[in-house]
């Protein structure tokens, strides 16, 4: 049975809600554990039913088991600001690594939803190229207002934490309606 686009697309993130989870519930070391364990979780996971790796996975294994060891080789201190910071300049950074390396992240998730013959069209890439850097852009903006709470001194927090969803919920819309609107919009193009 196949999941929705939108089960998958969450199932990419578990990590990220795990470490929230575990940052807000217990501490942001165990925060970091807990994602490690959901990414190691999610990659085996999909090894097992497929034989390959998605990029989100694969980065997000290396992102926290980086990040897990850091905190504990170097007894770091992370504030909830400065977690975050990190954590979404890496999974920035896996994002555009996918884009840099021509396997935009969202297409391995969109294979497992549409025939084979369709993988290989322009249409598919350019539709999985847009949603992709909608995601980037989500990053940076969370990037770009995480970092602005860390090194600009009396700028709320409750801003960055108030917009912080509404980012993400807007990159996760964006990534149910427009392959939907792109079709639409090829569809009426190849009728007249």
């Amino acid at each position: 049975m196949k999941l929705p686009l939108s089960a998958t697309i969450l199932l990419g993130f578990a990590p990220y809600i795990a470490f929230f989870i575990g940052m807000r519930a217990v501490s942001v070391d165990a925060g970091l554990d807990a994602a490690l364990i959901v990414a190691i979780a999610n990659a085996g996971r999909d090894w097992l039913q497929t034989r390959s790796l998605k990029v989100l996975e694969v980065g997000n294994v290396v992102l926290f088991a980086a990040l897990a060891g850091f905190t504990f080789a170097e007894h770091w201190t992370w504030s909830v600001m400065q977690v975050r910071l990190a954590v979404d300049a890496g999974l920035l950074a896996v994002v555009l690594a996918s884009l840099a390396i021509g396997l935009p992240f969202t297409m391995q998730y969109a294979r497992e939803r549409v025939p084979e013959p369709v993988w290989k069209t322009p249409f598919f890439r350019t539709v999985n190229t847009h949603v992709t850097w909608a995601w980037a852009a989500a990053f940076a903006v969370l990037v770009a207002m995480h970092a602005t709470v860390v090194f600009v001194p009396g700028m709320p927090v409750w801003l960055d934490i108030a917009a912080s969803p509404l980012v993400l919920l807007a990159a996760f819309r964006f990534s149910i309606w427009y392959p939907a609107q792109a079709r639409k919009r090829a569809g009426v193009a190849l009728q007249s």
